[in-house]
């Protein structure tokens, strides 16, 4: 890489201090330079106060990029160990001096809003005006429709202060936090004040689509907003309808305004609803009080959710009509943190608009438990790049920086898909269909005895293996009625000796391949029930009535017999063509190679800075320093003006990076100049 101006030879044996990152620097220097990118900061960016000196608004940006790309814990870390290289550092973005810290600090205490919009609005253009990927990847559900997964979801960083005295006899305290963090809610982080950062991520390219940060919660419905217009342009750039950005909102958002409001807009929605109203309306109940339509098993904890699917609901009254899955599961002993509890059960409401039988209600829930691509990535940006660190104490300086941080993550991402280009991997997020698509049962959640596998829907055909017949509970020690009492019917639902029904609630596999089955009355039906006293062992309880059975499977050359195992009717035949038979797919690239072969390639090579001495005989030196008028009358200079100051002379020598590992690719992508080889 040669900057146009001309040859003292730094290399890592005779500097053995040269820090491993400024390779980085150095071809990031050269690609910003390539796509115009430092250009269209210095004219749209631009922002003027006195006391600043010679420098500019590019000169700050620039070495807020090196503390991003350094990987430094903090500014005077960075500053120390760049201090040997700091015309070096400088001379790569065509700068002269590097600004002070504390000149950094005095420039972020000092920006506006106005500032930083404009920075916003350069990240959104070069965001949409170059891909470095060959699609936006998606989600291809089982009618070959795509859609694009944006995720929208805030982090938080606490501060820790001082405990300070508080008598009428002092003044008030004034603390550095008070204008960027406030009190919040700060999760497992432990300080006094937070301050919360809305990120947008795109969950197949993995790339960073905004930043919008808040003191304390933050303003949420605000930046939701912010967010849809991001959102809405991203569409439109690479043509796709609104409702293929598919938008996933997690509980803070769970609002029946907050949710009108983004289905309003026409995007796809799939979020979490925390408005348990919903549970009372009578098409909700209809539905709750038939069977669900699938168990859905954790694959790793076991834990098993009844589906119900409610395909037309009114999120308001007046309001929008959407698709409500409500999630079921028997409530524990401890107390439930997310969800509503009704009955001894736990009910939880997920809100969307993808429609049947696209996708199936197992698939809405996976669809949003996805966290592979979400929280995977933010993890990774925290131990990567840690964007939510402090680098300024005022809400402007902040954020400022958290833009610069992401946008380094995406401009890593663009290199390291240019260096060693990859190709979209697909996944099947969930199998087709085998065969028709079936209820468990009229009434009862789990009534077959064969064993399901947990990664497969429960509408798929049961193993061959023989059960025998169901062993029922015995008697408790307090009297109450055993498992005996209580008739299978034959939808596979129980009735209870008040003749209320009992429905399956769990599956649950134990040794030597049987199944417990339990079965969970409704405690309306428990506490209106005149036999309460002699089937549970209290009648103030707040649980309904349980009974399990155990069923055990038959060896080979056993016979099955001829007791009724518990099974469900088969459902009425529908037409085949009027269900799809294709997987529900996942495109995306990997979340962590691209970025990591980017990072080992730069940071390995050897990097070689020479400068040269001019050919040209030296200009003489003066030392009359003439002043023009506009300088005496301290006039305000033009924003070109203002940039030259800390330009770098064209007099000065000029320096060549030589960064060897490069691919010839790679270098004419970004203009890089290739040197013959040895």
């Amino acid at each position: 890489m040669t900057h146009p101006s001309v040859t003292i030879q730094i290399t890592p044996e005779s500097a053995p201090s040269l820090p491993s990152w400024m390779g980085e620097v150095a071809a990031f220097a050269q690609v910003l330079t390539h796509v115009g990118l430092l250009k269209a900061i210095q004219k749209h960016v631009q922002f003027a106060r006195a006391r600043f000196g010679t420098y500019d608004t590019i000169d700050f940006v620039v070495v807020l990029l090196g503390y991003a790309l350094s990987g430094e814990g903090t500014l005077q870390a960075f500053y120390e160990r760049l201090s040997p290289f700091a015309d070096v550092f400088m001379a790569l973005f065509e700068r002269d001096r590097l600004p002070d810290r504390s000149t950094l600090s005095r420039f972020l205490s000092a920006l506006d809003q106005t500032t930083v919009e404009a920075l916003r609005t350069q990240f959104q253009d070069d965001l949409l005006a170059r891909s470095p990927f060959a699609s936006v990847g998606g989600l291809w559900d089982r009618c070959d429709q795509q859609y694009v997964v944006v995720d929208v979801d805030g982090t938080r960083q606490a501060a820790r202060q001082r405990a300070l005295p508080q008598l009428p006899s002092l003044p008030a305290p004034h603390r550095r936090f008070d204008q960027v963090a406030a009190p919040g809610y700060k999760g497992r982080k432990r300080g006094e004040v937070v301050r919360t950062r809305t990120t947008l991520l795109q969950a197949h390219t993995h790339q960073f689509l905004g930043t919008f940060g808040g003191a304390g919660n933050g303003d949420y419905r605000a930046e939701l907003k912010r967010a849809i217009q991001v959102m809405s342009s991203y569409a439109t750039t690479h043509k796709l309808l609104p409702s293929q950005i598919l938008v996933r909102l997690d509980g803070l958002y769970g609002n029946a305004a907050v949710l009108r409001e983004a289905l309003e807009t026409g995007l796809g929605l799939i979020g979490r609803s925390r408005d348990y109203a919903l549970l009372d309306l009578a098409a909700v109940q209809a539905v709750l009080a038939r069977p669900p339509v699938e168990i859905c098993t954790h694959p790793e904890s076991g834990a098993a959710r009844a589906l119900y699917d409610c395909p037309d609901i009114p999120l308001t009254a007046g309001g929008p009509r959407v698709r409500l899955i409500v999630a079921s599961h028997p409530a524990t002993s401890t107390s439930t943190s997310i969800g509503k509890k009704r009955d001894g059960m736990v009910y939880e409401l997920f809100v969307t608009r993808l429609a049947t039988p696209a996708f199936s209600a197992k698939d809405v829930l996976d669809l949003y438990l996805h966290r592979g691509s979400f929280e995977t990535v933010l993890a990774d940006e925290d131990s990567e790049q840690d964007p939510d660190r402090w680098c300024s104490h005022t809400p402007c300086g902040q954020e400022f920086w958290q833009i610069l941080s992401q946008w380094v993550w995406n401009l890593r991402l663009e290199c390291g898909q240019r260096l060693s280009p990859t190709a979209m991997r697909a996944t099947e997020f969930a199998p087709a269909f085998a065969s028709e698509p079936a209820p468990v049962s009229e009434s009862a959640p789990v009534s077959e005895p064969a064993p399901v596998s947990e990664s497969a829907p429960v509408s798929e055909s049961a193993p061959s293996l023989g059960y025998g017949p169901a062993h029922w509970a015995q008697r408790s020690f307090t009297g109450g009625f055993p498992g005996s009492a209580f008739t299978l019917q034959p939808d596979g639902s129980l009735l209870c000796p008040a003749n209320h029904p009992l429905y399956a609630q769990e599956r649950r596999p134990e040794l030597n391949g049987s199944y417990r089955l339990l079965y969970a009355a409704r405690i309306g039906d428990c506490r209106r029930c005149e036999l309460r006293a002699q089937c549970q062992e209290s009648p103030s309880t707040s649980k309904p009535r349980r009974v399990s059975a155990v069923i055990f499977p038959l060896s080979s050359h056993e016979a099955i017999p001829s007791a009724p195992p518990i099974t469900s009717p088969s459902p009425p035949p529908k037409p085949r063509e009027a269900l799809p038979h294709a997987p529900v797919l996942w495109g995306d690239w990997p979340r962590c190679h691209i970025r990591r072969n980017w990072l080992k390639v730069l940071r390995s090579e050897t990097v070689v800075v020479m400068k040269a001495t001019p050919a040209q005989e030296p200009t003489p030196v003066t030392n009359e320093y003439v002043i023009t008028r506009t300088q005496r009358a301290h006039w305000r200079l033009s924003w070109t003006e203002r940039l030259t100051r800390n330009a770098r002379p064209s007099t000065f020598p000029a320096l060549s990076i030589t960064i060897h590992g490069l691919p010839a690719t790679f270098a004419h992508s970004f203009g890089f100049g290739l040197l013959p080889a040895a």
